[in-house]
């Protein structure tokens, strides 16, 4: 199996170069040359088999120069007891029948991004080792607020590595703030950039293709890679959970095989539900992939006309993670639906740059249109689900999710479609108490974030995980602040320190 560039057809790499690489030369994401196919046998002996067991099936078909011996290790280390709060590393809830939700949110940082960073670190250092062994990997991270945590996390005190993370000084929640800036690790550095998060991702895109940039690091023995889901090194594990959710309601008898379903995800970058796509394609049975956005709805006008515009006012929301104006993984659906076409990406990926906007062909936007469904919700929308979904199922959502409930919703109403549906569940509600508070009726008069969660608690009868309790008295130890232009040098600082 080896790895295409989306802008440079010709290039073939293996897995373990395109996750150590992450972003290739001219600016493309790495993508599998052809997709891997399980057959209904193959799928069926998944389900008596552990997340990590069904892990290691998907993986092997992946990660064809990874040896089974290593594909195991990563597996194995990742998804355990120790790093998730549950043995199923991705639990399964009923809203109503044939309606589930989807909580990814379990593991250390208490969201979706977790499932991914997890193993990311143990994918980076086992590829490294093969392609470039004995230089240090600089990882760059831009965030809207969760893959921060979770990569800081996940790469926390890893041999052979460090990470620099970037966040929009104003686009995260408290909570999503705190984790960051008390991030605890001696090769970690966190940086907030005043503007917004579509800053933080060009500024990152912009240093990994600066050539005399990557001479500097290169003379120093250091290469850069990046654990955004540009890297198919991230986006590589989204697949596992769809996979594995499916084989669980086979397992669980709530569906038949065969039986179709419908996947509603929430999303700014594009990968989570990129992530279901790949599933799809792998044999997972899928009737429609439901595209769910906030107030920033790019993604929802592009599904409904073939037209990628960016030029328009961005909002800050009460969902932060998905304020995004620039959809990255994108690109990837886009080489694929347009039969691996490296030119016409160029194109439409240059005018993206250029003027702001691009328009797929009748043909693309056609296959778009067969793939996908999308809507968009406003912030008081999301909180009204909020509030009608803990009201009508003692279930509390954070406000990520609640767009894809309220987005599903909608679809079930303009469509008639009772197809049932799993809705990715992206982050515990308690990473953006304010607004969850806000939502299920409470007053905030406090800038005291712990105040506004022991309230939460009490109105709910719910808890804060453990890991966000741990936050409370944590020294904060990352207070910078810097113009987007300034962030190179941020980089080049801290690895010289």
């Amino acid at each position: 199996m080896n790895y295409r560039s989306t802008r440079n057809s010709a290039l073939k790499v293996t897995s373990a170069h395109a996750i150590t690489k992450g972003l290739s030369d001219e600016g493309g994401l790495f993508v599998p040359e052809s997709i891997p196919q399980f057959t209904k046998d193959e799928l069926l002996a998944m389900c008596d088999k552990s997340y990590a067991d069904r892990a290691y099936d998907i993986f092997s078909r992946l990660l064809t120069d990874f040896t089974p011996e290593e594909v195991r290790h990563c597996v194995d280390s990742a998804y355990n007891d120790k790093n998730f709060d549950t043995d199923n590393i991705a639990e399964i809830s009923h809203l109503l029948t044939g309606t589930y939700v989807l909580e990814l949110w379990h593991g250390p940082t208490c969201a979706f991004k977790d499932m991914a960073l997890q193993i990311l670190p143990y994918l980076l250092t086992t590829s490294a080792k093969k392609t470039v062994d004995g230089k240090e990997i600089a990882i760059l991270v831009a965030t809207s607020g969760d893959t921060g945590k979770a990569a800081l996390e996940g790469f926390k005190d890893v041999d052979g590595t460090s990470i620099t993370v970037f966040y929009p000084e104003d686009g995260v929640s408290r909570m999503q703030k705190r984790q960051m800036t008390t991030q605890e690790g001696k090769n970690v550095h966190v940086c907030a950039v005043k503007g917004n998060f579509d800053d933080c991702q060009n500024g990152v895109k912009a240093i990994f293709t600066d050539n005399a940039f990557a001479d500097k690091l290169a003379q120093n023995n250091i290469l850069l890679s990046s654990a955004n889901s540009i890297n198919w090194g991230r986006l590589a594990p989204q697949i596992v959970y769809y996979v594995s959710t499916y084989v669980e309601l086979v397992k669980n008898k709530e569906v038949e095989f065969g039986e179709k379903i419908n996947i509603v995800v929430p999303t700014g970058n594009f990968g989570n539900i990129l992530a279901a796509y790949y599933a799809k394609l792998m044999g997972i049975p899928v009737n429609k992939l439901i595209c769910a956005s906030n107030s920033n709805n790019v993604l929802t006008d592009f599904i409904n006309t073939g037209i990628y515009d960016r030029n328009r006012k961005f909002f800050t929301t009460v969902s932060p993670s998905m304020d995004i104006l620039i959809s990255s993984n994108l690109e990837r659906l886009l080489y694929h639906l347009s039969g691996d076409n490296d030119a016409v990406i160029n194109d439409w990926f240059g005018k993206l740059k250029t003027d702001g906007k691009y328009e797929i062909s009748a043909d693309v936007k056609a296959k778009v249109s067969e793939l996908f469904y999308a809507g968009c919700c406003n912030d008081e929308d999301t909180k009204a689900t909020i509030k009608d979904t803990f009201d009508k199922y003692s279930y509390l959502l954070d406000t990520h999710t609640a767009v894809a409930v309220k987005v599903y919703e909608d679809y079930r109403k303009n469509t008639g479609d009772e197809t049932k549906t799993v809705i990715a569940s992206t982050a515990n509600p308690y990473k953006f108490s304010g607004a969850v508070y806000e939502a299920v009726g409470g007053v905030i008069d406090t800038d005291d974030e712990f105040e506004i969660i022991d309230r939460l608690e009490k109105q709910t009868n719910t808890k804060m995980p453990a890991p966000l309790a741990a936050t409370k008295n944590k020294e904060v130890r990352f207070t910078g602040s810097v113009e987007k232009q300034e962030m190179p040098g941020v980089v080049l600082d801290f690895l010289k320190s």
